[in-house]
């Protein structure tokens, strides 16, 4: 891959952590990890989720939630970026990852036709205007290359390395990079099936850890290259360095027990970053607060960045939001570089000593010039981002 630099210019989030990254930062700060009791969606499934706490700003009859939460996130790093929203002179990708996206949303079109025997059709017209980065693309008038990912729980790093890659093949000059979920009674059923769901507030590499929340929301960067920023004088102090991905194909829903395919992910992305581990200040971990996730992770980063590695885990905030999670926790870990801290890791309180790193306890300031964002997803997909600021 070149070594053509790749700034991120734009940062947009929403989540249970708020909407937008000045109140995300507010809940870091005040340590706010609160899921709701009860899920959005009608269900017997009493286990509490994290939903967005801004209802009128995502409803919207005629467009998914998801592409809804998506464009609040798009529109916000845009902002961030003072970036025109049909810019003629420039090509500007759509890489975004999902899950859930469109292919629930028939559930209310069911429901209704066997309780009357007929349904509105605005269901299909949602389904056919429902491909994340086409709806994007065409929505801000965007023409360069648009991709939408479905690649499980690392669908949102795995759509912002596509995006990298675009950027430094000289596809695009820009590029809208990240995911976006919205709550489903679907994968509720699923994860409950599973018995992976805490009836409780999620508790990241916690001893007493039961199982994750899952959230929705959209974490979106603005990728751009150096032509790029200089021709639009645009901010650039924050990087995206490096990426990688392995597929370890060991289980349907479980990573391999050695987290070989985790840590064959994250020397793939530190090389293509160029840079060494001692170089991460810090690593913003998947951590899902599942007992085998939570102790396999822990073991492959206490193995490549020794035990005192600097870690968070901001799942306590935000619960599991899928194909949204690498999205958002990439911000995340942008905010950390650029502000000089990370939040406290909500739900931790007790070490387990089986897992020989533990996240911090508390606001934490950070230094250095890179930092790691980790992914694992079903059917052994791994994939991590090394993001950096300028010196």
């Amino acid at each position: 891959m070149s070594s053509t630099p790749v700034f991120i210019t734009g940062l947009g989030a929403v989540s249970a952590a708020g909407t937008g990254c000045a109140a995300t930062l507010e809940s870091f700060r005040n340590g706010n990890g609160n899921p709701c009791t009860a899920a959005r969606e009608e269900t017997p499934i009493a286990k509490p989720v994290f939903t967005v706490g801004d209802p009128a700003a995502i409803a919207n009859a005629e467009e998914m939630r998801t592409l809804r939460l998506a464009t609040l996130a798009v529109d916000e790093a845009l902002s961030d970026a003072r970036f025109r929203k049909r810019p003629s002179d420039i090509r500007v990708g759509v890489c975004l990852g999902t899950t859930v996206a469109c292919q629930l949303n028939d559930i209310d079109f069911y429901r209704e036709l066997r309780a009357s025997g007929q349904a509105s059709a605005v269901v299909f017209d949602r389904y056919l205007r429902g491909n994340l980065s086409a709806a994007v693309a065409e929505r801000y008038g965007f023409c360069g290359p648009t991709l939408t990912i479905t690649n499980a729980c690392s669908s949102g790093t795995d759509a912002i390395g596509m995006a990298l890659a675009w950027l430094r093949a000289g596809l695009c000059e820009a590029a809208i990079a990240g995911g976006a979920d919205e709550l489903s009674r679907i994968p509720m059923a699923g994860f409950n099936a599973l018995g992976i769901m805490s009836a409780t507030a999620c508790a990241p590499f916690d001893r007493d850890r039961q199982g994750l929340n899952l959230g929705e929301g959209a974490g979106i960067l603005l990728l751009e290259t150096d032509a790029g920023v200089a021709r639009r004088d645009a901010p650039a102090v924050l990087t995206c360095e490096g990426y990688g991905t392995f597929g370890d194909a060991h289980h349907l829903t479980a990573p391999r027990e050695d987290g070989s395919g985790l840590e064959a992910a994250i020397r793939g992305a530190l090389t293509t970053a160029g840079c060494a581990p001692d170089d991460i200040g810090f690593i913003n971990a998947h951590g899902t607060a599942t007992a085998t996730n939570d102790a396999i992770e822990g073991t492959v980063l206490a193995r490549v960045f020794g035990t005192d590695c600097v870690l968070s885990a901001t799942k306590g905030y935000t619960g599991h939001t899928l194909g949204a999670a690498g999205g958002l926790e990439a911000v995340f870990t942008a905010l950390g570089l650029r502000e000089g801290w990370i939040p406290a890791s909500a739900g931790y309180k007790n070490r387990d000593t089986s897992i020989p790193v533990a996240p911090v306890t508390r606001m934490t300031n950070v230094t250095g010039r890179y930092a790691l964002s980790t992914s694992l997803a079903f059917g052994g997909n791994n994939s991590a981002l090394v993001l950096g600021r300028q010196p």
